[in-house]
């Protein structure tokens, strides 16, 4: 591996400096369908590990936006890398091959690999080889896209060792990505670039990834933006849809006003939010800690009587990187399932009052009940129902 404490990317577009602890090539020998030997042939990957004390195991490999012919390594790239960190993730950037030098298969190539070798060295960072997941923005979405729909199974018996991993990457998030290739609100350039002026028709369907959708893709959450004219919203609803089709556990979060391009959005209080769904997406959906989740349910009363109406929520007590769960109470009683349960592990119980359901409810109605914090729950294995007696 080269090892180095600063980078420079200079590729026909871009020029970028980008500070990194460590940076790999994907295929020290030469990339498949390399056609030099320049910085444009060696696709790699940058390393931004999560500090000791917060890291919790999980991986994701980045990719920048540009339209298939530039790297944004900055604003989509860096910048995303060390965001990932603040929340104990640790990141890998990548520097894709672009056009005009290359076309597909070499990004997809090129992002197959990446995922392979994070996970193959998992145990090399500190991360769990199941929790290994791709992040793109703008064509850099339709790159991971890509990578969730299009998968390079594990080989046995063959020398290089990153081929005994799957590519198959354990969650996505993909922000404002083109997807589609063939319908009208696709993005012009980006199918340009990676399939050339004139592709065949059955090559621009495979790589419209909304059609690719199966139940193997793995979780995906997006975000995108009402107010996006180079790459509409339709692409995000496109992805979206094949997901609920094929029953693939997926979030989607349109804001109304915001170009495209925006990063992380530092500069809107609004959209800059979307990296907060996300990590509680994350978290919510087990991908920041290996767990066991369990059955969460019982008796809720207030001051002796069932409530009638509210909710409960369990939020993890000293440990950040579990999930939190909630669940409905009706007519004192309460039950989550286990895919959405607690996990294994000691849980900050609170108790919220939604009122009787009742002709004229009152306001004040709803709110929470009793001390907030009162009751700490250790779940176990056993799934045995569990009690609240709230007195006010």
């Amino acid at each position: 591996m080269i090892r180095s404490a600063l980078i420079i990317l200079a590729l026909a577009s871009v020029s970028s400096i980008v500070v990194a602890d460590e940076s790999v090539l994907l295929w020290p020998d030469g990339a498949p369908g390399a056609v030099g030997t320049e910085d444009a042939d060696k696709p790699l990957l940058w390393v931004y590990p999560a500090a000791k004390e917060s890291a919790n195991g999980t991986g994701v490999i980045i990719c920048p936006g540009g339209g298939y012919q530039i790297l944004a390594v900055d604003h989509e790239g860096t910048q995303v890398a060390k965001w990932f960190n603040s929340i104990g993730v640790t990141a890998f950037v990548l520097k894709y091959r672009l056009a005009p030098r290359y076309k597909h298969p070499a990004p997809m190539q090129d992002v197959q690999r990446a995922i392979q070798y994070v996970r193959a060295h998992a145990q090399d960072y500190h991360l769990s080889p199941t929790r290994i997941g791709v992040a793109g923005f703008s064509a850099g979405g339709h790159l991971a896209s890509t990578a969730a729909t299009h998968f390079v199974e594990a080989l046995s018996g063959v020398n290089d060792p990153i081929s005994h991993v799957s590519s198959r990457p354990d969650f996505a998030v993909l922000a404002y990505p083109v997807i589609t290739m063939t319908e009208s609100f696709g993005h012009a350039g980006s199918k340009k670039n990676l399939l050339g002026d004139e592709p065949k028709a059955e090559l621009v369907k495979l790589m419209s990834n909304e059609l690719q959708v199966t139940p193997r893709t793995p979780p995906t959450f997006i975000f995108h933006t009402g107010d996006d004219t180079g790459v509409p919203a339709e692409n995000a609803i496109a992805f979206y849809s094949a997901c609920r089709r094929h029953k693939v556990p997926a979030e989607l979060h349109i804001y109304q006003f915001g170009p495209h391009g925006v990063g992380l959005a530092p500069g809107d209080p609004a959209l800059n939010t979307w990296k907060n769904h996300v990590h509680d997406w994350l978290r919510n959906s087990g991908l920041l800690a290996d767990i066991k989740r369990t059955v969460a349910s019982g008796k809720v009363t207030l001051n002796g009587e069932p409530i009638q109406w509210g909710q409960i929520r369990l939020t993890p007590k000293d440990a950040p990187h579990l999930p939190s769960a909630f669940g409905m109470i009706h007519n004192g009683n309460y039950k989550i399932a286990a895919e959405r349960g607690p996990a294994i592990g000691t849980y900050i119980v609170d108790v919220f009052n939604l009122g009787d359901i009742i002709a004229e409810p009152t306001v004040e109605n709803a709110k929470l009940v009793g001390t907030p914090g009162e009751f700490i729950v250790e779940f176990t294995a056993d799934a045995a129902p569990i009690d609240f007696d709230v007195a006010e």
